[in-house]
């Protein structure tokens, strides 16, 4: 048991400098990923406004294959007209023309519209274009400070994450899921020593009885008042003296 409660305890040591090291890139990884998706929100919009731009472009020009198309349809109407011999068959025609020429000025005026779109869209694409370059930049300069961070780190990181797999290892699988509940529900802190009588996370004084009984490194107590999982100042000091 006492094995079990030294391993928990270094792992919290391992654990405090790696969220050291965590640290020191401040708000920088929270920065980084806000302005990713900034990014591709604002990304998003230029793409969405070039494609209806593209869209419109390719629905005028149907629609001025359409208006040929019917040109062509009165002219030989407009032909067959002096070659009728009743008026039901020139009422016909006339109506074939007619409804050509609905047809062709509805089209003529969808296609007004479709370029007024088109031009909107364009200018609407790019006014965010700046907004895109400067967050590129600011994501760019972000990044270049956060990898600065993590390259003047990484050999000590390394390090630590090698230390930290050796330990997991020691610990059975059961109290590494109840370390890392505590420790996301704790921010960060899992494990604590009495110190002064006191639980070293919480500052709750612990009962004497329950001291006593901590002292004895034969089962894992939690503070009554923080949960978190209590060692005893011999494991502590132990523990810390070796990872030193």
């Amino acid at each position: 048991m006492k094995n079990r409660l030294s391993s928990m305890y270094e792992m919290q040591l391992i654990d405090d400098q790696l969220d050291e090291l965590e640290a020191l890139r401040g708000d920088l990884p929270a920065m980084v990923s806000e302005l990713e998706d900034k990014l591709r929100n604002i990304q998003n919009q230029i793409n969405v406004k070039e494609e209806e731009s593209a869209n419109s472009v390719a629905r005028r020009e149907q629609n001025i294959q359409k208006i040929e198309k019917l040109q062509e349809s009165q002219k030989r109407f407009k032909s067959q007209l002096y070659q009728v011999r009743t008026n039901k068959e020139y009422d016909a025609l006339t109506k074939e023309i007619d409804g050509a020429d609905a047809e062709i000025s509805r089209l003529e005026k969808e296609n007004d519209a479709l370029v007024e779109l088109g031009e909107k869209l364009k200018a609407e694409a790019v006014e965010l274009q700046p907004v895109l370059d400067e967050l590129q930049d600011e994501l760019k300069h972000k990044n270049e400070n956060l990898a600065r961070i993590i390259k003047s780190n990484e050999a000590e990181f390394k390090k630590l994450m090698e230390k930290r797999k050796v330990v997991e290892a020691k610990i059975n699988k059961g109290d590494y899921d109840n370390y890392m509940r505590i420790r996301r529900a704790r921010r960060g802190k899992a494990v604590a020593t009495i110190r002064r009588s006191a639980c070293s996370g919480c500052n709750s004084i612990v009962p004497s009885q329950r001291q006593l009984e901590i002292r004895r490194n034969n089962r894992i107590y939690t503070c009554e008042a923080c949960g978190r999982m209590l060692v005893s100042a011999e494991i502590a000091d132990e523990v810390s003296g070796q990872t030193e």
